[in-house]
């Protein structure tokens, strides 16, 4: 799904109104844009730009589209023009502070919100994005009072809570810090930031059991945040559960393979428990990251020597020591190293340094540690101050037996990277399972899913007469510039065809199917009406038909909810009568094929956007009957339970779904189990 700002920016009511063909291409630029095809969207605007460069709306929409292919100085650049061209709109300031902030440019951010709050000084998303900047300034009283001002325009608005409580840790006040994360929580239970930013108080306040219950819950509501494992495992290392430390840092390095601390932190735990080989594994793969990371260099030469490697110990003390001379513990370990491979010289001449530097120290000459705390056994008994933690910024060789924690500066990076406005939330959207469709392209997916069949289909495409092989998908991949170029070309050499021979109905299909891609989705039924008209058992032509109607009500709905503030507005509201037609089609295709599960499950969602579930859950039944694998009907039914209040059996359904091959189940099915108990 689109992002909302991205949906209600892109909804703003056109002004292009004076040729019918360039209103045209700004419709059809704007669905691609709201469908997330955003190369082909600019091949759009650029159209519209070139015919008129005097509007500033399609270098709004350009802006847009750009931003979310992470082009920011092109994306600045277009809301400059569109701002020359009309300083009024909201949107344009608003997607320009995003592309500052992408490019650290934080006061140039800061000034365009503040632009913008001048028009809707009632906007969450200005409001949000504003204290974040000014967070990444360091400059937490205005951070605060931008909060202040939220919370009036928001009281429920959580992340203002958390956002508050993170500057408050900012400027060292625990009690306020923790204050805002219980109202956090109190407003959303189940958000799994607020369960982690409380648990890092707790860890700070040392009340370790208690952190590490609150990220229990941060991870059973979102089980894919690497962070969450990372510093549950610092919590039950204080509580010397090392064994389930180094089970959060192997689930944490299974999410994020290349975490530093994940990795060094194991290592650790690993020497400590004797596990000598994988922990040497981690240290080198540390080394591989941090070449100069003298502490992992050093505990890897501890380990080579525990494992009979001596001249691989001796190798790296001696690097250690050429960056560190007088660390005397190096000297220490390489004379026990040389004395082992029989280097009797070499071992004496690294007890004379440290024998040198205990009497110096009994002199007063150096303020070098002594001897016996630079023998530091695997327990790491020999630290002063006797804490267990060190920062990862912390360069003090004596430390290197300590487990590392994130510096303040990673810290503060918490909610820094939430800004809104392009990227998806964090928190799982509970949405349907799109519906499928006929075309050629569709996404990768991480996780391997059955390959979707109909004998019908299989054979319209080895008649040869469509371009590439059509797929069954629901996870529709957006057009690169080469495929944009290649079928608007296509769409020229199927209306010669048709011209030459007007009776055929495939070459209409065929046609339709290229209109589809390239956005143009008047064009697309027209060409599928008259399809249906030469052939009316052609089924493909009405399931697209349903598809592509059921789009155009989609982004209708949308664009009604973007306007209901527009007076004098007069557009015809969308309800479940607009949606009959595509009922229809639906039923068409069942008729003629009542093998073809897929129509079943449209049929299935349009019946649950229209709030008719039990009609929804019918048609998934008899999807999945025809379709015992089907995992998005599993997913969808599983989800119409839910909205039902049966919990117990949607989460089955999520179960299967999850089982399947749909990751984002499990999220679902964690943030619904409570309910169920």
């Amino acid at each position: 799904m689109i992002k909302r700002i991205l949906t209600v920016l892109l909804l703003f009511p056109t002004l292009v109104c004076a040729q019918i063909n360039t209103d045209r291409v700004m419709t059809i630029a704007r669905n691609a844009l709201y469908f997330e095809d955003y190369v082909l969207s600019i091949q759009y605007f650029n159209q519209v730009i070139n015919a008129k460069p005097y509007l500033y709306e399609p270098y709004f929409f350009r802006a847009l589209a750009k931003l979310n292919l992470e082009d920011f100085q092109g994306a600045e650049a277009d809301c400059d023009a569109a701002i020359q061209r009309n300083p009024f709109v909201v949107g344009a300031y608003q997607i320009r502070g995003l592309a500052r902030i992408r490019q650290s440019k934080f006061d140039g951010a800061i000034e365009d919100y503040q632009k913008a709050l001048h028009y809707d000084p009632e906007n969450i998303t200005l409001w949000h994005n504003l204290t974040l900047s000014h967070i990444q300034k360091k400059d937490y009283n205005s951070a605060k009072e931008d909060l202040e001002s939220l919370l009036k325009v928001s009281p429920r608005y959580t992340r203002a809570y958390l956002m508050r409580g993170e500057v408050s840790l900012q400027q060292k006040d625990t009690i306020a810090a923790l204050t805002d994360f219980n109202k956090a929580l109190e407003l959303d239970k189940y958000d799994p930031d607020a369960w982690a930013a409380r648990a890092i108080v707790k860890l700070q306040q040392s009340k370790y059991a208690e952190a590490e219950s609150d990220f229990d819950r941060a991870i059973h509501l979102s089980a894919k945040n690497a962070g969450n494992y990372i510093n549950r495992a610092l919590a039950r290392f204080h509580q010397n559960n090392l064994r389930g430390a180094m089970s959060d840092y192997d689930l944490a390095l299974d999410i994020d393979p290349n975490n530093f601390i994940g990795h060094y932190n194991r290592g650790l735990l690993r020497a400590r428990v004797g596990d000598d080989n994988r922990a040497i594994e981690d240290f080198d793969f540390v080394i591989q990251m941090e070449p100069d990371n003298m502490m992992a260099v050093f505990n890897r030469g501890l380990l080579r020597a525990q494992t009979g490697d001596y001249r691989g110990a001796i190798q790296d003390y001696t690097t250690v020591i050429n960056q560190y001379p007088n660390f005397l513990a190096g000297y220490y370990q390489r004379s026990e190293a040389r004395r082992k491979i029989g280097d009797k010289k070499g071992a004496e001449q690294d007890e004379f340094k440290v024998m040198k530097a205990q009497i110096d120290k009994q002199n007063g000459v150096t303020t070098n540690k002594d001897v016996a705390q630079n023998k530091d056994k695997a327990d790491g008994s020999g630290d002063e101050d006797g804490e267990k933690t060190r920062k990862k910024s912390d360069k003090n060789m004596n430390n290197y037996r300590k487990i590392v924690i994130a510096d303040d500066s990673e810290a503060e990076q918490r909610y820094t990277s939430d800004y809104r406005g392009r990227v998806q939330d964090k928190n799982v959207n509970i949405t349907l399972e799109p519906m499928f469709a006929l075309t050629y392209y569709e996404k990768m997916s991480d996780v391997k899913r059955s390959v979707n069949f109909h004998k019908y289909i299989e054979d319209l495409n080895r008649t040869g007469i469509l371009s590439k092989r059509l797929r069954i998908t629901n996870m529709e991949a957006p057009l690169t510039e080469e495929q944009v170029k290649f079928h608007f070309a296509l769409i020229d050499t199927h209306t010669s065809a048709i011209v030459a021979d007007e009776k055929s109905a495939s070459k209409r299909f065929a046609r339709a199917i290229d209109f589809y891609l390239v956005q143009d989705f008047s064009s697309a039924v027209a060409d599928l009406t008259q399809t249906i008209l030469l052939d009316g058992d052609f089924f493909p032509a009405y399931f697209m038909r349903a598809l592509i109607r059921c789009k155009q009500l989609e982004y209708q709905k949308a664009e009604q909810a973007a306007e209901t503030n527009i007076p004098g507005d007069k557009r015809k509201e969308i309800t479940a009568v607009d949606y009959e037609v595509v009922r229809k089609d639906l039923d068409k295709v069942i008729n003629l094929a009542p093998d073809f599960v897929y129509a079943y499950y449209n049929r299935a969602n349009v019946s649950a956007m229209l709030k008719d579930y039990r009609a929804a859950i019918a048609d998934y039944d008899k999807a999945i009957e025809l379709n015992p694998d089907f995992a998005d009907a599993y997913f969808n039914r599983g989800l119409t339970h839910i909205f039902l209040g049966n919990n117990k059996l949607g989460i089955s359904d999520l179960s299967k779904a999850g089982e399947l091959g749909i990751v984002s189940a499990y999220n679902v099915i964690k943030r619904f189990t409570d309910q169920t108990e």
